[in-house]
């Protein structure tokens, strides 16, 4: 039987939802047609996104469908590298121990919850 891939290996997208449709926050794989998720925060979202993730892929292992590589939906990795300094990696690591995250997700979150303010990049948009 195939293994489940792990969570953290596959982009997601988290964008607002208007007020007409419930508030909150939508989060959907590129890779996983048909796997999304909700949350009144980017938090929640994120972590009930979990479940629809290992759920999508339940099905598929139980089904012997081919699972799709990550990235291969949406022509991007998730990873790109950034340079900051020090003084700033330091404050992202201790609030990262703080809440009990890694510091990828707090950036994660910190990156969607400011991307979900300005509002949702939409095909043609910036990449």
């Amino acid at each position: 039987m195939e293994q489940i891939p792990d969570f953290d290996e596959y982009p997601f997208e988290i964008t607002p939802l208007s007020d007409e449709d419930g508030g909150g926050f939508l989060i959907t794989w590129p890779d996983l047609p048909g796997c999304m998720s909700d949350g009144e925060t980017v938090e929640e979202a994120i972590e009930s996104g979990r479940d629809a993730f290992l759920a999508w892929m339940q099905v598929y292992v139980e089904d012997g469908r081919e699972i799709p590589e990550p990235g291969s939906g949406g022509g991007y990795s998730g990873r790109f590298v950034q340079r900051i300094p020090k003084s700033l990696h330091a404050q992202l690591a201790a609030r990262a121990r703080r809440e009990g995250v890694s510091m990828n997700a707090l950036v994660a979150t910190m990156l969607a919850e400011a991307l979900g303010r300005r509002g949702s990049v939409r095909d043609g948009g910036d990449r």
